[in-house]
């Protein structure tokens, strides 16, 4: 018996509006904390396309996406080339502090 792929969106149709709240909140959560090579991914972007903003060559990006350590100036222009802004928090029990230091690098 071979079944046909269904759009996400008839399948939510069927759900209870609870499961997709639930669904939603483990969406928002899973796109809140990911490697850089997936938010590439995610944004649509190839490693081809980011090196070209950057004006670098594809496995420099390839590089850079496999390092734990980096420069944040690095990290910033990565960001900013996908069409996003870096910032720094730093967060605490009583509050969180945004780190200003970089905001010009």
């Amino acid at each position: 018996m071979k079944t046909m792929a269904r759009k996400f969106s008839e399948l939510e149709e069927k759900m209870s509006l609870e499961r997709r709240v639930r669904i939603n909140k483990e969406v928002k959560k899973a796109l809140a904390e990911m490697p850089i090579h997936e938010l590439r991914n995610a944004r649509g972007l190839s490693q081809r396309v980011l090196a070209d903003a950057l004006h670098i060559q594809q496995p420099a990006v390839a590089k850079m996406e496999k390092r734990t350590d980096m420069y944040i100036s690095t990290l910033r222009s990565h960001i900013e080339a996908m069409g996003g802004e870096l910032e720094i928090i730093a967060r605490f029990p009583d509050g969180n502090v945004r780190i200003s230091n970089f905001s010009q690098i």
